[in-house]
C-alpha cells in the first residue's frame, strides 16, 4: 500500500431510453485529488450504439462527450463548468443524471499512477 494514492471514477454510460434502464459503457473519468488528476477517456462504437438503438443520434452523443472532455481539461473552453477547480468539476461530471449519458455511482481504488488505472478501467468496463 506504499506510494499508493486513493482515487475515484465513475463509468460513462449511454442510456438511450432512461425508463428501460439499459444502457451501454462508453468511458471512464478519473479524479485523484492527490495527484492532481482529472481525466476522461471514451469511446464511440457507432455500429454498437446504432444497433443497442436505433433512433440514437451518436453524433451528439460524440458533441457532449468532447464537452465532458473540455470540462476535465478546464480553463475558458470547459465554459462555467470548465473554470471551476478540479474537485468540483469532477463532482459535476459525475452527478447523478436522467438523460441519455450518465455516470455510474462512484467507485474507489488505490494506484501508483491514475493515468494507468484510467487506461485499465476503460478497458476491463468499456473496451470489449
Amino acid at each position: 500500500m506504499q506510494n499508493r494514492i486513493a482515487y475515484e471514477y465513475t463509468i460513462i454510460r449511454v442510456v438511450p431510453k432512461v425508463e428501460r434502464e439499459e444502457f451501454l459503457n462508453v468511458g471512464v473519468i478519473l479524479y485523484a485529488r492527490k495527484k492532481r488528476f482529472l481525466d476522461i477517456r471514451y469511446h464511440i462504437d457507432h455500429e454498437r450504439l446504432t444497433t443497442f438503438s436505433k433512433d440514437i443520434d451518436v453524433d451528439l452523443i460524440a458533441d457532449y462527450l468532447k464537452a465532458w472532455e473540455l470540462v476535465c481539461r478546464g480553463g475558458v473552453a470547459g465554459g462555467s463548468i470548465g473554470q471551476l477547480d478540479m474537485p468540483v468539476r469532477f463532482r459535476w461530471l459525475s452527478a447523478n443524471r436522467s438523460t441519455i449519458i450518465q455516470g455510474s455511482k462512484l467507485h474507489t481504488g488505490l494506484c501508483h499512477d491514475p493515468k494507468e488505472a484510467l487506461v485499465d478501467i476503460f478497458e476491463r468496463y468499456v473496451v470489449l
